[in-house]
């Protein structure tokens, strides 16, 4: 039996992420999927009323954890407070928006 090495690499995980902080105004979504784009990890990230960032990764386990580690420190002008991870189920996701 043969293993289908692309099959092997769509194994992902999805995180989801609430950012807390001065993550608003700061070009943190725009860095965000800059950094998921590099990573070759597909999702998504918005602002929320609250003043947080709300963000959907989904890829490689350690790509989506390198993305994770990002979004501790944000961009330069960004303070970020504390980041709040959670594991979700994979979804048929491909690229990375902002919404």
């Amino acid at each position: 039996m043969t293993v289908c090495h692309h099959c092997a690499m769509i194994q992902s995980v999805a995180r989801r992420l609430v950012i807390h902080g001065r993550v608003q105004g700061v070009f943190f979504r725009d860095s965000l999927r800059e950094e998921a784009v590099r990573q070759g990890v597909a999702g998504w990230a918005r602002n929320c009323e609250d003043g947080t960032v709300e963000a959907l990764l989904q890829g490689d386990a350690d790509a989506v954890s390198r993305v994770e580690r990002f979004c501790e420190q944000g961009p330069p002008r960004a303070e970020v407070v504390r980041v709040e991870a959670s594991g979700t189920q994979p979804q048929d996701l491909t690229g990375f928006e902002i919404r």
